[in-house]
C-alpha cells in the first residue's frame, strides 16, 4: 500500500506528470522523447520521474495505472496514457484541450 501512496503523492505534485524512461533533457527510450517533445511543443511545464532509476515505483505504476508500458502521462491526476495515445491526442488537438483544463 505504500507504493500506491508514493504514486499518488507523485501524481499529485503538478498539474502534469509524467513518468518516463530517462529524463526530459536525456530520454533513455524513442517513446519517451516522442512524448516529452510533444509536450514541450505545447509550452507546457511539467514534472518527469525516471522509472529506471526506482524498480518499486516501475513496478508499482504498472498495477497502479493497469497500464504496463512507459511513459505514462497524468494530467490533474488522470492517467492520459502512452505515448500513442498522446500522440493521437495531439494530432487531433485534444490534447492542447486536456492540458489547458
Amino acid at each position: 500500500m505504500e507504493i500506491n501512496q508514493k504514486i499518488e503523492t507523485l501524481i499529485g505534485s503538478a498539474p502534469i506528470v509524467l513518468f518516463m524512461k530517462g529524463s526530459p533533457d536525456f530520454p533513455q527510450c524513442g517513446f519517451s522523447a516522442q512524448t516529452v517533445a510533444i509536450l514541450k511543443s505545447l509550452g507546457k511545464e511539467f514534472d518527469s520521474y525516471n522509472i529506471l532509476e526506482d524498480q518499486e515505483l516501475r513496478e508499482g505504476l504498472k498495477v497502479f495505472s493497469s497500464w504496463p508500458t512507459f511513459p505514462q502521462l497524468y494530467v490533474n491526476k488522470e492517467l492520459i496514457g502512452g505515448c500513442d495515445i498522446v500522440t493521437e491526442l495531439f494530432e487531433s488537438g485534444e490534447l492542447k484541450e486536456i492540458l489547458e483544463s
